[in-house]
């Protein structure tokens, strides 16, 4: 009998072709759900639907009609904003599904806070404000440093690290002329008029990738982050996996991971998060119900060669993944940084840096002559740089070394 899966792609992802080919090796069958039909038609001709992402009510509603006429075993959301939807259409389906508002506290900051919090698990002071607060007076009502964030973006975007009075209330103006756009505040609706406030938090930051089933939480892969992200942007750079922290500290933030997806109420799929580490504890940055963004996932292989998207595909239809181990061999991934505001009119160097010894490949993800805007407004990467290599050390230095090549070329919009 052919499985059949329901999965929600925003036409932004990267990821819909690597889940197309997970599919196939898997032999299920495949429907798509998106937010423009046109785009994803020539992927799964006639197995598309469009919906409304941010009409979810209808957009369940559809969901719900569809299924009546071709029954399937799953709703996979690739991202924070379809998780949540997939989450409340399988509950409406009666599917295995995490509790949808597990998965809304996951996708608004401030609740994850509230919950880390009540749960005493190791979290940041936090307070929330409104865009319509006075900047001036609201400095005064937090501790330095500090770092501002929207309650619902994704990957850094929006987030600034203030050290005193002044660098906050040009930080706030920044985040709410970010969360003014129209894009960005039709995405966040009633959050689009809020910002979080926390204490900065000192120390080293990992990043990790995992599977929930009934609960219990799986690690998939914990990866090092060796450039300390210290503000005032966060731009996130390499990943390098297997993690060269002791394994005690390792063993530690698994656990710590497992007390913070039950304080959410987590129960079903995949999660990402990100942690940073003291003298004082072990902290969660962010905890997502999806998995890892952007192309990093090519760097992990399960069992014999198995991608993480067929893993989390054999999951969500019912087969079980518990034997299937990342292989040991050490892999990373470098996340070109856009650098300045204009239009990207070439990349130099990219051949010699394919020759670098342990690259894998660079992929360009924004085409030549297209806009470009760095962080925290921006919410793109020029490209991924993927390395594979005897150890994490070398897997690192192959990776520094071949975007030490690259000479991009970015002008005024206007130049």
């Amino acid at each position: 009998m052919i499985q059949k899966l329901l999965l929600i792609l925003p036409t932004t992802t990267y990821s819909a072709g690597a889940f197309m080919k997970a599919a196939s090796r898997l032999d299920i069958e495949v429907a798509v759900a998106s937010d423009r039909r046109q785009v994803l038609a020539a992927v799964s001709p006639g197995k598309t639907l469009a919906l409304d992402f941010f009409d979810v009510d209808k957009a369940v509603g559809q969901i719900v009609d569809w299924a009546r006429a071709q029954p399937f075993q799953a709703v996979l959301g690739v991202d924070d904003h379809t998780a949540v939807l997939a989450a409340l259409a399988s509950q409406a389906l009666r599917l295995p599904h995490n509790p949808p508002q597990a998965v809304q506290a996951a996708n608004d900051k401030y609740l994850m806070r509230r919950l880390l919090a009540g749960a005493k698990i190791p979290s940041p002071a936090f307070a929330l404000f409104s865009l319509d607060d006075d900047p001036q007076k609201t400095s005064g009502q937090v501790n330095y440093p500090c770092v501002l964030k929207p309650t619902f973006l994704a990957a850094s975007r929006g987030v600034i690290r203030a050290d005193g009075p002044e660098q906050f209330a040009a930080a706030f103006e920044r985040i709410a002329a970010l969360l003014s756009r129209p894009g960005t505040a039709r995405r966040g609706g009633p959050a689009a008029r809020r910002l979080l406030v926390e204490d900065y938090i000192p120390g080293k930051e990992v990043a990790l990738e995992g599977l929930l089933s009934s609960g219990q939480f799986k690690l998939l892969a914990l990866f090092d982050k060796p450039d300390l992200l210290e503000g005032p942007f966060f731009a996130e750079t390499l990943y390098i996996t297997p993690s060269r922290l002791p394994h005690d500290l390792q063993e530690s933030i698994k656990a710590r991971i497992q007390e913070a997806t039950r304080a959410l109420g987590l129960k079903d799929g995949p999660v990402h998060a990100e942690l940073r580490f003291n003298d004082t504890g072990i902290w969660i940055v962010e905890i997502a119900a999806r998995l890892i963004g952007g192309l990093c996932a090519r760097i992990l292989r399960f069992g014999t060669g198995i991608s993480l998207e067929e893993l989390i595909l054999r999951h969500a239809v019912g087969h079980s993944v518990a034997a299937l181990e990342v292989q040991e061999e050490a892999a990373g991934v470098m996340m070109m940084p856009v650098l300045q505001k204009g239009v990207l009119r070439h990349i130099w160097g990219l051949d010699a840096a394919r020759l670098i010894p342990y690259i894998e490949d660079i992929v360009l993800t924004i085409p030549l002559e297209q806009k470009v805007e760095p962080l925290p407004e921006g919410d793109r990467y020029l490209g991924f740089i993927f390395a594979r290599g005897p150890s994490p050390a070398r897997v690192e230095a192959a990776l520094r070394q071949a975007y030490d090549q690259l000479d991009v070329v970015i002008t005024r919009a206007d130049g």
